[in-house]
């Protein structure tokens, strides 16, 4: 038995905190920052290629739910693995989701600061990433409670920016003297193209979904977990997925020539200044950097609590990772060691950042669903009926469309990710000595707070 850490979480979020912080990580603007790619590669069936995203994470959301109804701890995937299915497998796991955890508030920092450039070309990108680093690793290391209200107005300023792009492209339909606003009116799905388009926009939109996952890491400090972290998986889930499906619809309906966007990877801003003009273009530019921040601050603040929940078993240096501060009740060293890391966005592309991001989230996804198999079907023997069709069926099917995700994935995402787990599996040989031993992990009592559990060698 080791000694305690010199402090522990505090429990202080309701279910609406959580929801507002996953939002914030998924980012309800991202509908924007896809939607040219996306349009191109689907033939205009955006918002189908979004309800058929959104059917499939559902599924993995479903398997969350149950893990974190089970083990109300910090590690997420890490840990739902580790106890359900190996001990070396969980690490491995916790290893390559890493690569998701510590590469997405990187790439958040580095797209606000190409974004700031852009609109202020005198002031280089380098020194808004500098000063969103600052910022954001501050908030993170003040409290979560400071993290949830930051991150809540930022939110409140996204969907106030959309519900405007709505409302300006529904104006823009009527001045038009369009019968494009009935349903009857566009066909979602055009008969003549291929679902083959659909299903190659979809994978690339599941990816927008990354944060209902998120909220599982602050598990140790939210205010009856197993109840209120389940419901808040499947609110963000399902409430970005509905605000992407009416998004995409509605800029199908206004800009239907998805052929003619100047820049496709900024086709959004293109929209915006046809229906708005350089008014809203400004605005619509202010919601897409506040998405970037309130995505930066959230997945900063979920890394920092990955990272704890690995160094409180000696799977990281504990005196680094174990660290929560006394006063703040926040695990301050790994926020500003997530911070240090950021600096990194000065020198990396986003292609890179993103190849990183992709490969972790979907380790985690497929191992999520895998272990509500083994922990509930397999070891639980809740195979009824009921059970089957909650503890297998649904987790296959949620596995099977993240392997799916697998083949959308190109070689740079593939490769760099393997030599990550690659990286991990020796250190887990050295940390294990060849294996000899299992490695450390945490007894859980329901009865007793998680941050006071006793570290043991499970055998």
């Amino acid at each position: 038995m080791e000694g305690k850490p010199s402090a522990t979480f505090v429990r202080t979020l309701t279910l609406r905190s959580l929801v507002i912080l996953g939002l914030a990580y998924m980012a309800p603007m991202t509908v924007f920052t896809t939607y040219g790619v996306v349009a191109q590669t689907t033939h205009g069936m955006v918002s189908i290629a979004y309800v058929l995203a959104l059917a499939a994470m559902l599924f993995t959301a479903y398997s969350y739910g149950h893990m974190a109804k089970e083990y109300p701890l910090s590690g997420s995937a890490y840990t739902y693995t580790q106890k359900s299915i190996s001990p070396h497998i969980g690490f491995l796991v916790g290893w390559s989701v890493l690569l998701d955890y510590l590469f997405l508030p990187m790439i958040n920092f580095l797209l606000a600061g190409t974004f700031l450039s852009a609109a202020f070309p005198s002031i280089p990108s380098s020194l808004w990433i500098l000063l969103f680093i600052i910022i954001i690793t501050c908030i993170n290391v003040f409290g979560i409670q400071m993290t949830a209200k930051v991150n809540g107005i930022l939110v409140l300023f996204q969907f106030l920016v959309t519900a405007l792009f709505v409302i300006l492209s529904i104006k823009k339909m009527i001045e038009g003297e369009s019968d494009i606003l009935f349903f009857s009116s566009l066909q979602l799905f055009d008969s003549k193209d291929s679902f083959s388009f659909v299903l190659a926009g979809a994978s690339i939109l599941c990816l927008s979904f990354l944060g209902f996952d998120a909220v599982t890491t602050l598990s140790e400090e939210t205010i009856d977990p197993k109840k209120n972290v389940p419901k808040a998986i499947f609110l963000v889930a399902f409430i970005g997925g509905l605000l992407f499906i009416l998004v995409s619809y509605i800029t199908q309906l206004v800009y239907p020539n998805y052929h003619s966007f100047k820049v496709v990877d900024s086709a959004s801003f293109e929209i915006a200044a046809y229906i708005g003009g350089t008014l809203f273009s400004s605005v619509f530019l202010a919601g897409i950097i506040t998405s970037t921040i309130a995505s930066g601050i959230s997945s900063h603040a979920s890394a920092s609590r990955l990272l704890y929940a690995m160094g409180r078993e000696s799977m990281l240096p504990k005196r680094l990772f174990a660290y929560i501060h006394p006063k703040y009740k926040t695990p301050s060293r790994n926020v500003i060691f997530i911070g240090v890391l950021s600096l990194s966005a000065l020198a990396m592309d986003v292609v890179t950042a993103a190849s990183f991001i992709n490969f972790g989230a979907l380790i985690a996804f497929t191992f999520v669903n895998i272990s509500v198999i083994f922990h509930y079907y397999i070891r639980g023997k809740q195979r009824d009926v009921k059970g089957t069709c909650r503890y297998l069926i649904s987790p296959i099917i949620g596995a099977a469309f993240t392997i799916w995700l697998w083949t959308s994935l190109d070689i740079k995402s593939i490769s760099l990710g393997s030599i990550w787990v690659v990286i991990g599996f020796i250190y887990l040989v050295y940390k294990t000595s060849f294996f000899t031993k299992a490695p450390p992990q945490f007894t859980f009592d329901e009865k007793t707070e998680p941050n006071q559990l006793k570290t043991e060698h499970i055998s």
